[in-house]
């Protein structure tokens, strides 16, 4: 093994909506400040929205597009009607939207047909190009509901139109967005069987692996009961990817552990929102800021923890 594949850097961005803004922070930091290049990037839903402009160093464009979207951006048919109750957004389903959709045979109580327009405007044949020619490796998690098998889509082994497929496909939340149907089978967000690919990363090779979870570390929160079906079911799915996200962690610090890999993992301090489909200009600007700023402490946190002559210092105050 030579020197190159012994240091192969990976970035891991797990699924989180909205809060992906956070993860964009958190990543403008690693490679502008800290200089970190990557030679395998990986993400599951928003996270895969996000890989393709990162292997290219386009931080400052995504930055632009996560923190302009907005539930127009994302949706053809939003089934969501968010109302601002004593300054808290509350969301609750938009009936005719929804019977629109059912009335017309679609699958899903909503549509992100325009996504799919996002996509393709902003991860260009130019940048498909660029990342193939650099040999970075990007991939992109799905779940295929028909095989009902996680899959892991690499650019290497994918046209243009068929990666934009898959980052699509990889963001769907069904059956609030839309269903992507490709090759006789039925895909949906890759964060229902991963939402965090850390193993992945490690059995593509990877000896050193900076992971973005876009949770809390630990349970901060109780959810307040549901008020009718609609939001019950968005809870009762919160519940199973954070435990997804849980069991991926562990073992993607299993897999770590045993091939000796180096494995940083950056959680949000804090509930960022317990809806990441709510697409906010001011709040994504805000996470982005806090992502940036939590990278940055965390950083000067492990730098203190590395210098005896600080550590001394301590002893001796």
């Amino acid at each position: 093994m030579n020197e190159d594949q012994h240091n192969k850097k990976a970035l891991v961005i797990s699924g989180g909506g909205s809060k992906g803004a956070f993860a964009g922070g958190v990543v403008e930091f690693l490679m502008k400040e800290k200089q970190k290049d990557y030679d395998l990037f990986l993400g599951t839903s928003t996270g895969s929205l996000m890989v393709s402009h990162l292997a290219v160093g386009m931080i400052d464009e995504l930055k632009m597009l996560y923190t302009n979207v907005s539930q127009r951006t994302i949706f053809s048919n939003n089934p969501f009607k968010i109302k601002n109750v004593h300054g808290v957004k509350v969301i609750s389903i938009r009936h005719s939207n929804t019977f629109w959709n059912l009335l017309n045979g679609r699958k899903t109580f909503g549509e992100s047909k325009n996504l799919r327009k996002l996509i393709r405007a902003n991860i260009t044949p130019k940048m498909y190009q660029i990342i193939r020619e650099q040999s970075k490796e990007v991939v992109v998690t799905v779940s295929n509901l028909t095989a009902n098998e996680i899959e892991y889509k690499s650019i290497s082994d994918c046209t243009y139109d068929d990666f934009c497929d898959w980052i699509w496909g990889s963001c769907n939340y069904v059956p609030f967005m839309s269903l992507l149907e490709k090759n006789s089978c039925q895909y949906a967000d890759g964060g229902f069987g991963c939402l965090v690919p850390i193993r992945e990363a490690i059995l593509r090779g990877a000896k050193e692996v900076d992971a973005i979870i876009l949770e809390t570390e630990v349970n901060q929160i109780n959810r307040m009961p549901s008020k009718n079906p609609f939001s019950l079911m968005l809870d009762v799915f919160g519940f199973m990817l954070e435990h997804v996200e849980k069991h991926n962690v562990t073992i993607g610090k299993l897999s770590a552990k045993y091939k000796d890999v180096k494995l940083n993992l950056y959680y949000t301090p804090t509930v960022l929102t317990t809806n990441s489909l709510i697409f906010d200009k001011k709040q994504m600007t805000g996470w982005w800021k806090q992502g940036f700023e939590h990278a940055k402490m965390k950083d000067l946190a492990l730098m203190n923890d590395f210098r005896p002559d600080l550590i001394d210092k301590k002893n001796n105050s």
